[in-house]
């Protein structure tokens, strides 16, 4: 049986290809053209090193002074010695350029709607059925896309799951003067190419061993959807699921039926709406997200806390994780500016 295995990189770049049944994991990245820097082989010089983010697998042998007991709790492996067990995704602190890894697929949809799902927010939906097979990212990564009629680029999380149609979405914010604004409201049809680059990123979903806090800002909601549909597809994680989602204005709000649906899909979801500047009538939490946190939830077990939005959000909240001495978490985080051009940390 075969599966399926995503290796990301510290430039934000991931790869996908196939392993075969008991087949170790280097030679499966060797045979697909991804040169993992090696030297021993033995799981003993850790140059193969990496940390798996999602799935099972087991390692033949490694030597106690490359990855100590807590390294191997902490999920580091050595591809020479690593057999997985199911579709899995890994991720390597050097550049995709180290291992002459595939470059970025370049591809193109065919735009086939666009909805205005609030006052300042569209979601634009491509057609990608002409990519020969699934195109494959991580719930939460992102695609580079090209302005039609302009040689400009913008960044857009994929706001849906991968799956066998190639259908994609993506959440915009519509600015007041963008080159992808101005191009969604005065010119877009369905039935034009928008040309792509895909995957990007390395802000996505990882293995849910512990409580989920999920905090979006503006139309970082989008990566969320995508972890959420997926979440979903699954039936939920085993884990409680919190998601804080923060709009600067009442206007800006979109795509709230689709989060009422996911807690019926998603066992133990919940969402908590928080507006900064609330228009009359407003009867929700108002303020900064960080306010509405509930504490208790956050003490009372590890948990990973997963951040998208403007780099003030998120380096507020950073701040106010390390100000009120919340310790036991892991924070992925990833920051855009107003062009959606995506800055990644983990």
């Amino acid at each position: 049986m075969s599966h399926k295995v995503a290796f990301s990189f510290a430039d934000g770049k991931t790869v996908f290809f196939e392993t075969r049944a008991g087949e170790l994991l280097l030679d499966a990245a060797l045979r697909n053209g991804v040169n993992i820097p090696l030297d021993c082989r033995e799981g003993v010089c850790g140059t193969c090193q990496g940390r798996c983010e999602s799935g099972s697998y087991t390692q033949d042998y490694v030597d106690e002074e490359t990855l100590s007991d807590d390294d191997l709790a902490a999920r580091k492996m050595l591809s020479c010695q690593t057999r997985v067990q199911s579709d899995a995704s890994f991720y390597f602190d050097f550049d995709s350029s180290l291992c002459s890894a595939a470059s970025l697929a370049q591809l193109s949809g065919q735009v086939t709607a666009v909805k205005q799902v609030s006052e300042t927010t569209a979601i634009l939906h491509l057609d990608a059925s002409a990519h020969p097979g699934r195109l494959d990212f991580l719930p939460g990564q992102y695609a580079r896309l090209k302005v039609p009629g302009a040689d400009v680029w913008r960044s857009y999380s994929f706001a849906n799951r991968p799956d066998e149609g190639n259908q994609l979405q993506f959440l915009i914010r519509l600015l007041p003067d963008g080159a992808m604004s101005n191009y969604m409201r005065e010119r877009c049809q369905p039935g034009q190419t928008i040309e792509f680059e895909a995957p990007l990123g390395a802000f996505y979903l990882r293995e849910v061993e512990r409580p989920l806090v999920m905090v979006a800002g503006g139309t970082g909601l989008s990566a969320f959807l995508g972890m959420l549909d997926d979440l979903a597809h699954k039936g939920g994680c085993g884990q409680p699921v919190r998601l804080y989602y923060g709009v600067t204005n009442t206007r800006d709000l979109c795509e709230l039926e689709r989060l009422r649906a996911y807690e019926e899909r998603i066992a133990d979801f919940s969402c908590e709406i928080v507006v900064m500047n609330p228009a009359e009538g407003w009867q929700g939490k108002t303020g900064l997200i960080p306010e509405h946190f509930d504490r208790a939830f956050l003490e009372a077990n590890p948990f990973d806390m997963y951040v998208c939005g403007p780099p003030p959000m998120v380096e507020a909240i950073k701040t106010w994780l390390a100000g009120e001495r919340i310790d036991s978490h892991r924070l992925y985080y990833e920051k855009f500016g107003d062009s959606n051009s995506a800055q990644q940390a983990s």
